[in-house]
């Protein structure tokens, strides 16, 4: 099984990046990187020490219902290029840990998916998960501070 990887849309990451709203109706806030941990969440590296980016809130889900879990996440200020969805992202290979979580096709948590996996684990459960016939996706979230890093579905 082959994994893809979903970025914030460039859609999405150009509308925030003019001043849209995020998921809470305000408008992303604008900071300098020091270079330490800042992942983008639309090309899902890292922003450089020195670099503009944006912090908003983020709802990676179409509906909304008591699931549709909401958090802050990092993206560059700047025009960055959207993860082309086939390479384990550079966000998921820093030392860290991950929750990774099966979702339903009607965006609902899956009971009995969710798993803290080391980033050595991060495909095989992905790929393990979506082998079953009740998750349609896997949102892959920090266990530090549980923000949303992406989506895998298979390719």
């Amino acid at each position: 099984m082959s994994l893809r990887y979903i970025p914030v849309s460039s859609e999405e990451a150009r509308r925030l990046r003019q001043g849209g709203s995020d998921a809470y109706g305000n408008a992303p806030e604008r900071h300098i990187s020091d270079g330490d941990g800042v992942p983008c969440r639309h090309c899902l590296g890292y922003v450089d020490a020195g670099e503009p980016y944006l912090i908003f809130a983020f709802r990676p889900f179409a509906s909304l219902q008591p699931y549709a879990e909401t958090g802050p996440v990092f993206m560059h200020a700047e025009e960055c290029p959207m993860h082309d969805g086939a390479s384990l992202p550079q966000i998921l290979n820093s030392r860290a840990n991950y929750l990774l979580r099966g979702y339903s096709e009607d965006e609902r948590i899956v009971y009995g998916s969710g798993d803290v996996v080391d980033r050595e684990e991060v495909e095989a459960r992905a790929k393990a998960l979506l082998a079953r016939p009740d998750v349609a996706s896997v949102h892959v979230r920090s266990t530090k501070y549980n923000c949303y890093q992406c989506r895998i579905v298979s390719a």
